[in-house]
């Protein structure tokens, strides 16, 4: 099953434009960079298709195409049965169309048609700011993923070749994100696990009702967890002071079995009493039993003597038993 919030971060990037051409070009660079092939037949001319499993990438490829350069590629969906999912292909054929595009995106160089092969994208294209984010926005699109931040915060970009990793690791740290990398099977993959950073990562890519929603789930995460570490923080004390009170009970029960408690000062038998009395009650709840009123330091005071009592008379009459 597709991840939710991955998938409406895609479809909102699909649907945001730069008004400046040459952030068009880095966009569809990266597309065609992740998605792309170019092919070379018998007679020397070039293919140009890109393959997408996800509708939004066809859709933002087929629409940069024909913004940027006036061109209209043709569109087409393939059933993978085996998969059971759909393919959507977008091809340009005409010759002097695709060299516009592969020129503009600098994948192919010289009248030779060299393709550039030196990782993802000829840093011409990236050298603006605004182009890097178009550029980014286009990766993601592409080969990209986040989780679902209700369960885990983790975004990442899925690299083909070392090279091409290397080149969005860079660009992504020079937003001051601090980007790692993986090689996960055959692939390499560019990530980040700060829920800050991913926020970052969102505003960079201009995802803004993305990252608005992930803000909020970071609210509601953090008010949570506040609430969790205080109740386990409350849950702890009390356990803290039931315990307490049962050794308490239990030193007192002894002394009055073994010595009696009228053999203890009056303000310890006192306090025994009390306790006795009342097993459940809080240290401040004691003080404001006895006559007169004993603060909690007092009491705590009281109970400690007793059972420092307690342990001498258990001692003794160890030593003293055959």
């Amino acid at each position: 099953m597709v991840n939710s919030f991955s998938a409406d971060v895609k479809e909102e990037l699909s649907k945001e434009w730069s008004s400046a051409r040459h952030c068009q070009i880095a966009e569809l660079a990266a597309l065609l960079g992740f998605c792309g092939t170019i092919s070379y037949g018998s007679d020397g001319h070039i293919g140009l298709k890109i393959v997408t499993e996800n509708l939004p990438v066809a859709r933002k490829v087929f629409t940069l195409i024909k913004k940027t350069f006036n061109i209209v590629s043709e569109i087409s969906i393939k059933k993978n049965h085996r998969r059971r999912s759909l393919s959507y292909l977008v091809v340009v054929y005409r010759q002097e169309e695709i060299l516009r595009i592969l020129r503009a995106t600098k994948l192919i160089r010289g009248l030779a048609h060299h393709v550039y092969e030196d990782g993802l994208v000829n840093p011409l294209v990236v050298r603006q700011r605004c182009c890097r984010r178009a550029f980014l926005r286009g990766s993601f699109l592409a080969a990209g993923s986040m989780s679902d931040p209700d369960k885990a915060y983790h975004f990442e970009i899925v690299c083909a070749s070392l090279p091409i990793a290397n080149q969005i690791k860079e660009m992504m740290c020079s937003f001051g994100m601090d980007a790692k990398m993986i090689n996960r099977k055959k692939s390499f993959v560019v990530y980040l696990k700060e829920s800050a950073q991913i926020v970052d990562s969102l505003n960079i890519m201009e995802a803004h009702v993305a990252l608005m929603n992930l803000e909020n789930i970071r609210i509601l995460k953090d008010m949570r967890n506040t609430v969790n570490r205080k109740v386990n923080c409350e849950t702890a004390n009390i356990h803290k002071t039931v315990s307490a009170a049962v050794r308490q009970v239990e030193d007192i029960m002894y002394l009055r079995e073994t010595v009696g408690l009228e053999t203890l000062p009056e303000t310890l038998e006192e306090i025994a009493q009390v306790r006795l009395s009342y097993p459940d009650a809080t240290l401040k709840e004691l003080g404001d039993y006895l006559t007169p009123q004993v603060g909690k330091s007092g009491v705590n005071h009281r109970l400690r003597k007793l059972s420092e009592i307690a342990e001498q008379t258990r001692q003794k009459f160890d030593s003293t038993s055959p």
